[in-house]
C-alpha cells in the first residue's frame, strides 16, 4: 500500500519540466493542498560534487534553493490541476543556509503556500537533514503560460 501511495504522489514530479542531471526532488513524501514534503537523495556521484568541493564535497547552496523553488512548483502544479503552465522563478528572499548538506544526506523539502494571487505566487520553503534546519527561504514564482516542446 505504502508504494501505491508514493507512486500516486511521484506523480507530481512528472509535472516538473526539470530532468537529469538538474531534477532536484527525488520524492514527493506528502501533499495536502496547501503545502507539500519531497525528498533529494544527496548522493556522493551528483555531477557537482566534482568541482564543489573536490575533498570536501558540500551541496551547493543555490542547489538547495532550486531544490525548494522545484518542490514549490510541485506545489502549485498539484493545486492548480490538469491546467499544464511553466512557472518560473521570480524572486528569491531571505534566504538562510544553517548547516552543509553532504554526499549521505537525505534533504527534505517542507514548502508551504503563503500567498497566490493569479499569476504570482508566494511560498515559504524549508529544507532540513535529519529534522535540523538546512536552508529556508521565501520564494516568488509567476504562472505562464508558455508550454515546453
Amino acid at each position: 500500500m505504502a508504494d501505491a501511495k508514493h507512486k500516486d504522489l511521484d506523480r507530481f514530479i512528472g509535472l516538473l519540466p526539470h530532468r537529469y542531471p538538474f531534477l532536484l526532488v527525488d520524492r514527493v513524501l506528502e501533499f495536502n493542498g496547501e503545502s507539500v514534503q519531497t525528498l533529494k537523495n544527496v548522493t556522493v556521484n551528483e555531477p557537482f560534487f566534482t568541482g564543489h568541493f573536490p575533498n570536501l564535497p558540500v551541496m551547493p547552496g543555490v542547489l538547495i534553493v532550486e531544490a525548494l523553488a522545484q518542490s514549490a512548483a510541485i506545489l502549485a502544479l498539484g493545486i492548480i490541476g490538469t491546467r499544464r503552465s511553466l512557472f518560473m522563478l521570480t524572486g528569491i528572499d531571505k534566504v538562510r543556509f544553517r548547516r552543509r548538506v553532504v554526499p549521505g544526506d537525505q534533504l527534505k523539502m517542507d514548502v508551504r503556500l503563503v500567498k497566490h494571487h493569479h499569476p504570482l505566487w508566494k511560498m515559504h520553503g524549508e529544507a532540513r537533514v535529519d529534522g535540523e534546519l538546512a536552508a529556508e527561504a521565501e520564494l516568488s514564482a509567476m504562472e505562464v503560460e508558455e508550454q515546453l516542446p
